[in-house]
């Protein structure tokens, strides 16, 4: 598996465009990276960069970036509502995949070590990377802030991991935090005050670490575990925020974080008017969110991703200060390729290339979009059904249709795609050189490969359309009656899915010179056939219960 890690370094520079673009193109300029997010903030006068590739590419655009902004900020000028102790303040690896948050620690250290030798920027260690158990915590490294970094460096107990004296470089540079974490969601929660003392009051209540004991004796620990958070007032947007790191997901979802803040500020007389993603954010959370939410409305889950990520967005106001676009802040979606395919075309130009003189798409693709849509109706009687009026006791028995049918869309939606590319898998093969015994050997070898998948390929559109028939049943019976008609064309057109699907297995197979593999997915497909043709008559049945009269 290839190893994807993502940085993400905040730098001390939020205001000029000039300085901004340059750290970013410094970044840019390393093959194999790829720059996801750039978000600069104003009042806290930082930006926040985000980016992916290989340990190598990545551990190499982290240190152009930390010279650049060496280059280019002079922490002695600086000021912002933020934390900070560097030019480039924090510079956390973050593992992806293919990588572990151990292997990440080691990379940190490595380049925290190559940017103090190279650059003489002081450098900590922090959260996994920590050379010292107390540094973990990244307030402690940047206690303080900048301006007791003289007082530090000269301590030999808190001085920097790597460190020279308080010269000129350091002065300029500050003293930058170097670290691997797991992913962090940092969010900034609206209050409708401008009172910094009562956006503290809240986060107090709300992070794990709490607030001190009246007492003198130790910390009364707030209510959300894996948090940190601190209060303050936003110039540009005129308002308080509670600002959070969630540095644990699964601990505290967002929508948790959301919940809680929201109580404790009403229990101070306060209002959470909105949310602030403060850089990326993994699609899971605001999935979770928006399942959340619709939970709590009592309404189905078996809706799609877009939509479930929009009830997120509306239900926490992400969108309160500024536009909120899930494709340009959630970080599979910046990752992913540029999506093609026949499933990105309009209907009428899929249609159009299947009618033109090229072999594909063809039957097999045509019986996975019947098949889509044979889920798809069945999914949609289920929605109809839990928003009928009187039916509010049933919603989730609905929602659970709803949901495996989705599911079951999204795989059918796939295999349109997936039965062009077999076939033209088995095109390619027979592109092959042809010149020698090996040649000849390997070609043919290839062919028969190719070809068993192109009959491995219907069978699944087969297999998965054939559970879309028991949704269709179900809704046929159970479902909302004015929406009978939907489940029965579900059926129908589901059935010839199968049957569609069914020849392309057959004719393959048929091409196969070895039947030994070949004939347990004709009788599977022969199985299939009869199984749906069952389901569709009773489907069948039960529409004309409703409609026969």
């Amino acid at each position: 598996m290839k190893q994807l890690v993502e940085c993400v370094p905040n730098y001390s520079e939020g205001r000029d465009k000039s300085v901004i673009d340059a750290i970013v193109a410094a970044i840019a300029s390393v093959e194999g990276v790829k720059v996801l997010d750039v978000d600069p903030g104003e009042a806290t006068n930082r930006t926040v960069v985000t980016f992916v590739g290989e340990p190598e590419p990545v551990c190499e655009a982290a240190f152009r970036g930390a010279a650049k902004a060496q280059e280019l900020i002079d922490m002695r000028q600086h000021h912002g509502a933020h934390p900070r102790s560097g030019a480039t303040d924090v510079l956390p690896l973050i593992p992806v995949a293919g990588i572990t948050l151990e292997e990440c620690a080691v990379l940190a250290r490595g380049l925290a070590k190559r940017m103090f030798e190279e650059l003489g920027i002081p450098c900590y260690c922090y959260e996994a990377a920590a050379l010292k158990p107390e540094r973990k915590n990244l307030a402690v490294c940047r206690e303080g802030e900048y301006e007791a970094l003289p007082e530090k460096i000269a301590d030999a107990a808190r001085r920097p991991d790597f460190c020279g004296s308080w010269d000129l470089t350091a002065q300029k540079a500050g003293a930058s935090n170097v670290g691997a974490r797991n992913f962090l969601v940092a969010v900034n929660f609206n209050l409708n005050t401008t009172s910094t003392r009562r956006a503290m009051a809240v986060a107090f209540d709300v992070r794990e670490k709490g607030r001190k004991n009246p007492s003198g004796e130790g910390w009364i620990p707030g209510t959300l575990k894996g948090t940190k958070a601190i209060g303050w007032y936003i110039d540009e947007y005129g308002i308080a925020q509670v600002s959070m790191n969630i540095t644990d997901i699964d601990a505290t979802p967002l929508h948790i974080a959301f919940e809680e803040v929201s109580r404790c500020a009403a229990a101070r007389g306060l209002r959470v008017t909105g949310a602030e993603i403060v850089g990326l954010v993994p699609k899971r959370v605001l999935l979770e969110a928006g399942r959340f939410y619709l939970e709590k409305q009592q309404r189905s889950l078996g809706i799609s991703e877009e939509e479930i990520l929009k009830i997120a967005v509306k239900s926490m106001s992400l969108d309160d200060l500024k536009p909120f676009n899930p494709k340009e802040k959630v970080i599979e979606y910046l990752m992913a390729e540029e999506p093609h395919g026949l499933t990105q075309m309009t209907l009428e130009a899929f249609t159009r290339e299947t009618a033109s003189e090229s072999a594909a798409p063809g039957g097999g693709s045509v019986s996975a979009s019947m098949g889509a849509f044979a889920a798809a109706l069945a999914t949609m009687v289920a929605n109809l059904s839990a928003h009928k009026r009187g039916w509010d006791a049933r919603w989730k028995e609905f929602s659970d249709v709803a949901v495996e049918g989705q599911k079951l869309v999204d795989e059918l939606l796939h295999l349109i795609d997936e039965d062009t590319a077999a076939f033209n898998r088995i095109m390619d093969c027979f592109s092959m050189p042809k010149g020698t015994d090996d040649e000849k050997a390997a070609r043919a070898k290839a062919i028969e490969e190719a070809t068993l998948y192109a009959a491995e390929v219907p069978l699944r559109t087969m297999e998965a359309t054939l559970k879309a028939l028991p949704l269709a049943l179900q809704m046929a019976q159970k479902g909302n009656p004015a929406s009978a008609s939907d489940a029965g064309v579900a059926a129908l057109a589901a059935v010839a899915a199968i049957q569609g699907a069914r020849l392309n297995v057959r004719i393959n197979a048929a091409s196969l010179k070895d039947k030994a593999p070949a004939q347990p997915l004709l009788d599977r497909a022969d199985a299939i056939v009869a199984e749906a043709l069952a389901l569709q008559a009773d489907t069948l049945s039960a529409v004309e219960s409703h409609i026969g009269a």
